[in-house]
């Protein structure tokens, strides 16, 4: 569930450590089925003119040496004329054709696809509103919902209602929230008009604010847990049995870094509401006063699962394994939202710490563990788009090489296996292949769209070339292979064409939606059927297939059937990255790609 910041006033370093922010985290005692170690890895982009010869080509003899004399007989004058008009005709016609041609708005043939992304990205979006919990909005797309966890906090006089239930189960989860508020902000950041022009701008920005609203609550997190969210397959409107609390404090550094970007992130998507974005600007600029104090002042950093009472219970779902790249992915953002160079100073002064501490297995990879790979392509497009000068220049042109090294491992089979269907495998040995191919998909797209902005044709791997295409190519395929193009020839996404998954791992989607209460020995009878579920979960990503393409649809086995708020956040980013732009916009930029170059930098400036 939550983590609570408390007053949202600024603190400073000697403050925080008089009065401590309080983190709420919340999880049930009982932890989901996962899977082992052994088998599984811990949840956790001249021509050069010929020298003319000295052999003058007038001495060489002709192939057509003979002449011919040829004479033109005009025996109707009215023919004449009439071939002279048409003559004349093509000639203007010819290089006005070739005008408009040029004029024309050009298709991007790279976007092409059989999938109607439109209808995609909306039902991925609409899978939100599914998870969210709280007082259930009366005007929502999905009607087999209701209140629920009106009393979340309560036990420990805190208020902790609203968020989102993480996956199947009824729990909440700050660290995959506050993870996902950062990626869908980003997306808005980047490609608002692209929302705007398709309707859902709206839409995107009401799911990021019932996140950021929670987490201004919490500020770190509240993961609930006798009966509870895991041995318990109940709805979240049926839930009566206690959901407890779990208290963190700022040592719980990653998890703090995450929720500043976060709030931090979403600021900038409701710069416009100034009273709200000031707010959201404030939480995060508490909560980084009292997470950055580093160890020689006394403070200790560390993950918030190394703490018992923290996210002892939460690591049986989320472990985390670092957290220097929370705090400089936290950092970074706040920089961008506020202005504040010395918050850019701090994310590049640390930058290559984290880049050193992470591990082998996570090299690479995006998403709620790892910030790394994201955070060297926000500082890559500081480099390329806004440079700040010294002293960042070392950790902006290792950002930058870093991530052209991350385009290069995706396009290979060097670093990365592909399945014979053609879906990257990232964390071969962790399942759920699909969160991770999703968050690939949108870095190539986006990272394509800055180097187009730059006018670069691609980049430069240790022995090879890549070329935007080449980049455009791979998100699409990983795109098209979730939506249907795959061996078995199912859409990943539920609702999403013919064939898609029915028995999804999902407590709401699997019990009936009939105003009776269902206890949870009668949820059981759900889990263990063998039937469809009741309620289409519309726009839910699966975990996905296996390392050999193959997909197990039964509601019992989890890493194949469900799905979770982080995972979708991934397949939104590259939905939105990879659909055709607005057909006009008053940034011209935006008309050729759908991207806001400069949007992200409104506060930042160069030096």
């Amino acid at each position: 569930m939550p983590y609570s910041l408390g007053s949202p006033t600024h603190t400073s370093a000697s403050d925080a450590e008089m009065h401590p922010v309080r983190f709420v985290h919340s999880v049930s005692e009982a932890g989901r089925l996962l899977p082992s170690a052994s088998r599984w890895n811990s949840i956790e982009i001249e021509f050069n003119l010929a020298p003319k010869s000295s052999t003058g080509y007038d001495s060489l003899p002709s192939r057509y040496s003979k002449s011919f004399d040829h004479d033109l007989i005009i025996t109707d004058r009215k023919y004449f004329k009439r071939f002279v008009l048409i003559s004349v005709s093509v000639l203007f016609l010819i290089p006005l054709l070739v005008l408009l041609l040029h004029f024309l708005p050009r298709k991007h043939h790279h976007h092409e696809t059989s999938k109607n992304l439109t209808l995609a990205l909306s039902q991925a979006l609409t899978f939100y509103d599914a998870q969210k919990s709280g007082s259930y909005p009366s005007n929502s797309p999905v009607k087999f919902r209701g209140n629920s966890g009106l009393k979340d906090g309560s036990e420990s006089n805190i208020d902790l209602m609203g968020g989102f239930s993480d996956s199947g189960s009824n729990i909440k989860f700050s660290f995959p929230t506050a993870y996902t508020v950062t990626l869908l902000s980003w997306t808005v950041i980047e490609y608002h008009e692209k929302y705007a022009d398709i309707g859902e701008l709206d839409h995107i920005k009401d799911i990021i604010k019932w996140g950021s609203d929670y987490l201004l609550k919490v500020g770190a997190g509240n993961d609930t847990g006798v009966r509870n969210d895991i041995n318990c397959w109940q709805r979240p409107e049926d839930m009566s049995y206690k959901r407890p609390v779990s208290m963190c404090d700022s040592t719980a550094s990653d998890l703090a870094g995450e929720i500043i970007a976060a709030l931090s992130a979403a600021s900038m998507v409701f710069r416009e509401q100034k009273e709200y974005s000031g707010q959201l600007i404030k939480a995060a600029e508490t909560l980084y006063s009292a997470a950055t104090v580093e160890e020689d002042g006394g403070h200790k950093q560390g993950t918030y699962t190394e703490v018992e009472d923290c996210g002892g219970e939460a690591r049986e779902f989320y472990n985390s394994t670092s957290y220097i790249d929370e705090l400089v992915w936290g950092g970074t953002w706040l920089s961008f939202a506020t202005g504040n160079i010395s918050y850019l100073e701090y994310a590049t002064r640390r930058f290559k710490e984290a880049a050193d501490e992470e591990k082998i297995s996570e090299k690479g990879r995006f998403y709620w563990n790892n910030k790394l790979t994201a955070n060297a392509v926000l500082l890559a497009r500081v480099q390329f788009f806004r440079d700040v000068g010294y002293p960042y220049e070392d950790a902006l042109g290792s950002s930058s090489k870093m991530t052209e090294q991350l385009m290069c491992s995706y396009l290979s089979d060097q670093m990365f296996n592909k399945t014979k269907g053609g879906l990257i495998l990232l964390k071969p040995a962790y399942g759920q292949p699909l969160q991770f191919a999703a968050a690939a998909s949108f870095l190539s797209k986006l990272y394509s769209d800055y180097l187009e902005l730059l006018r670069r044709s691609g980049g430069v791997c240790s022995s090879d070339r890549f070329s935007l295409e080449n980049l455009r190519s791979f998100s699409m395929s990983q795109v098209n292979y979730i939506l249907g193009d795959n061996p078995m020839k199912m859409s990943y996404m539920v609702g999403f064409g013919d064939h898609y998954p029915t028995q999804v791992h999902h407590r709401s989607a699997s019990i009936p939606w009939d105003g009776q209460y269902h206890s949870c020995e009668e949820g059981d009878g759900w889990l263990n059927s063998k039937e469809p579920n009741p309620n289409v979960l519309l726009g839910a990503m699966v975990a996905g297939p296996d390392e050999f393409d193959n997909f197990s649809d039964e509601r019992g086995k989890p890493l194949f059937t469900e799905p979770t708020i982080a995972s979708n956040a991934g397949l939104v980013a590259a939905l939105i990255a990879l659909h055709d732009p607005p057909h006009k916009s008053s940034n011209p930029n935006v008309v050729k790609l759908g991207i806001d170059p400069l949007g992200i930098f409104e506060k930042i400036h160069p030096v």
